[in-house]
């Protein structure tokens, strides 16, 4: 159980890009720069998947809907495709975009799921969630690879920013049909900016960090979420369908059931129709013990303060290539109270991690050993440096910073 907590973290669309080729590092690259929205109501589309069609290359969009891509010159006659949950899936041929506009607009179609002879209301929901496990070592991949991801945790103080701490990662991932025993993450690169004043010490440590790549792929490591052994633990219920990557979903809810020694989930699982792959998983803690819940999250905490937790949730994704789907974005989100004894007011803390994987290799020579893996207590901001390099990230894909988190990253500079 204690795995599974480890880790914290188109209508029309309108989809504006800016295309400039560009060389780093002597690789020449080509660079897309863009923002996904919805354009009947000019809304952000956060974390859609952005991908070079046909590749491993790819990322997703910030909150504020932005996206920057960055793949080698020889794919400028590529497809890039933009996907989100419940809108039209986009592709554009990168050689037809104009280099010389710095706005390139593109109008889509949403995504209406036409059910024709679909039957209205599946089969039992909890046969439906059973059939979507027993198929996972034939709809994820029984190949060892080895992936790029990118990482970024903040902390913030009520609404300021205190920590802001990212990574890029490599992540050895063993067959599907395996557990996660023998799965790895390095830390490639990375870079911190910590408030300097003392007031701002977040003095606890959660469970978490780059290793969400490991413990929050649920597919791969069920817990109480996806377990045959857990099945009894929840009812489950048919809510919706839904289309991801133009593919029909079932939408089903789980809620806890029973009591248990250690916290359940309650959330969204999606299905996909066809192949029964488990596609998305929108999933939080139950806080009516809240003893519990800090058991489960809190790694350490100086003795006097009270540690009293809000909410706990994640969202995972996975992205269909070929016939098989692979992880490819997490998000995990944590808020929470602080007091210390004899103290009149508390403070309110949220933690945010997210990890998108960027591109992967099949089959790899290479594999990460135990000395050199992050360490499953180990926290992120203890053990990479400063961040002032505005070309810190060179060639790597990455999630760009939202706008509100720019500026945090400028005032915390001048504070250095």
């Amino acid at each position: 159980m204690k795995s599974i907590n480890r880790s914290l973290l188109f209508c029309v669309l309108l989809f504006l890009c800016v295309v400039s080729a560009m060389a780093q590092d002597d690789v020449s690259l080509f660079t897309i720069n863009g923002v996904v929205k919805d354009f009947r109501t000019k809304r952000m589309l956060s974390y859609a998947t952005v991908t070079v069609l046909g590749t491993n290359v790819g990322t997703v969009t910030n909150s504020d809907g932005i996206f920057v891509l960055k793949c080698p010159v020889d794919k400028k006659t590529a497809v890039i495709e933009v996907s989100h949950i419940g809108y039209q899936t986009s592709k554009i041929v990168v050689g037809n975009i104009d280099q010389n506009e710095k706005e390139t607009v593109f109008y889509l179609s949403s995504k209406e799921v036409v059910l024709g002879n679909v039957t209205v209301s599946p089969v039992n929901p909890s046969e439906l969630v059973a059939q979507a496990i027993s198929k996972i070592s034939a709809n994820y991949s029984n190949a060892p690879a080895m992936y790029t991801g990118f990482y970024r945790e903040t902390v913030q103080k009520k609404k300021k920013y205190i920590n802001i701490a990212e990574a890029v990662i490599n992540v050895y991932k063993t067959p599907y049909s395996q557990n996660n025993g023998r799965d790895r993450i390095r830390v490639s690169k990375g870079r911190k900016l910590v408030s300097p004043n003392p007031k701002d010490t977040l003095s606890v440590a959660l469970q978490g960090g780059p290793n969400s790549a490991i413990f929050l792929d649920m597919v791969k490591n069920p817990g109480l979420l996806l377990s045959n052994d857990c099945l009894a633990y929840y009812h489950y219920e048919f809510v919706n369908y839904a289309s991801i990557e133009n593919r029909l979903q079932y939408i089903i809810s789980l809620t806890p059931r029973v009591t248990v020694s250690d916290p359940l989930y309650e959330g969204l699982i999606y299905i996909d129709k066809e192949t029964l792959t488990i596609t998305r998983i929108e999933f939080s803690m139950e806080m009516a013990n809240k003893e519990k819940v800090t058991d489960a999250i809190l790694q350490k905490k100086p003795f006097g303060l009270h540690f009293n937790p809000i909410s706990v949730s994640y969202l995972v994704n996975y992205r269909r290539m070929g016939d098989l789907s692979y992880l490819n974005y997490v998000r995990a989100e944590v808020k929470f109270k602080c007091d210390w004894k004899k103290k009149l007011f508390h403070t309110n803390y949220g933690v945010v991690s997210e990890m998108v994987m960027t591109d992967r290799k099949d089959n790899p020579e290479e594999k990460i050993s135990g000395k050199e893996s992050f360490r499953d207590n180990g926290i992120l901001s203890d053990e990479v440096k400063n961040f002032y390099d505005s070309n810190f990230w060179g060639n790597y894909n990455i999630i760009e910073p939202t706008e509100s988190l720019e500026h945090a990253v400028a005032k915390l500079k001048k504070l250095q």
